[in-house]
């Protein structure tokens, strides 16, 4: 790999269209459901995605869960063969359901995510990436998360796959709540920063208060008619550099067009061309 590709990541949700089928989640049972085809027929499989991964370039592999057609161990241990031979890191599963501070259904999506947490163990990922919270930012929906949180970590004691959270969502929807939470957990969850998540005005210095903390990051760029917004995706990365953040940058494309492999290949010589 050239050097600085190691900084460079992909995830499913960037390839949806490509993979076509997606299995939506039901934090009642942990059986997963029949697939449906929310972006066509697709044209891969997951266990057929690494080696097409690696034929492209790309050796780091973000997973969404509602990517994954079954949680049973035959399928996880293919899945985990088939990373390791096409020699493509599975950097993190994206557990992309549950809100651990609901008032009502808290305790079940913390158990739901749970489950998750194990899958992501047994596929070998580096990281779990888990919903701080769906709910308002207050003194008390914010315990609740600290809480659950540091019983998730609690479970996964002694795992190599690190747990961390997003600045997503309503809990940790300001720098002040991101640092509240992550204070309060003292290192045993890490973060996760995404450019997309935050808008506005206040967009880039929200970012800047973040991104010194990051483990890793979501690189998502706009496109405008098929064109990547350079200012805005400069900008981002010029904030991540200028903290010190050293992880790598997992490329988010969710635009018409170009295609889905273009758009990440002019996002990944973007960042490079940054890097170097």
């Amino acid at each position: 790999m050239a050097e600085n590709d190691h900084r460079i990541a992909v995830s499913t949700w960037s390839l949806h269209r490509l993979l076509g089928s997606t299995y939506p989640h039901d934090l009642t049972t942990t059986a997963i459901g029949p697939g449906e085809e929310t972006f066509g027929e697709g044209e891969e499989s997951l266990l057929g995605l690494p080696s097409v991964l690696a034929n492209h370039g790309y050796h780091r592999l973000e997973i969404v869960s509602f990517h994954m057609r079954s949680r049973d161990p035959v399928y996880l241990g293919e899945l985990r063969d088939q990373l390791e031979r096409a020699e493509v890191r599975l950097q993190t599963l994206l557990i992309d359901a549950g809100d651990i501070t609901h008032p009502e259904h808290g305790v079940r999506d913390q158990a739901w995510i749970a489950g998750w947490i194990d899958v992501a163990n047994a596929l070998g990922a580096e990281n779990a990436r888990v919903i701080a919270g769906k709910q308002k930012p207050s003194p008390e929906t914010i315990a609740r998360s600290v809480s659950a949180l540091r019983q998730l970590a609690d479970g996964n004691a002694g795992s190599s796959t690190r747990i961390v959270t997003e600045n997503w969502f309503d809990l940790i929807s300001t720098p002040e709540a991101v640092h509240s939470v992550l204070d309060q957990l003292e290192g045993r969850v890490g973060l996760l920063a995404d450019f997309g998540n935050w808008n506005g005005e206040g967009k880039y210095e929200d970012l800047a208060s973040i991104l010194g903390r990051a483990e890793l990051c979501h690189a998502k760029a706009g496109f405008a008619d098929g064109r990547l917004d350079e200012a805005d995706y400069g900008a981002c990365i010029g904030i991540a550099e200028d903290a010190g953040y050293t992880g790598p940058y997992t490329l988010i494309f969710d635009a018409d067009h170009p295609g889905e492999w273009s758009g990440l290949a002019e996002e990944r010589d973007f960042i490079l061309s940054r890097l170097a």
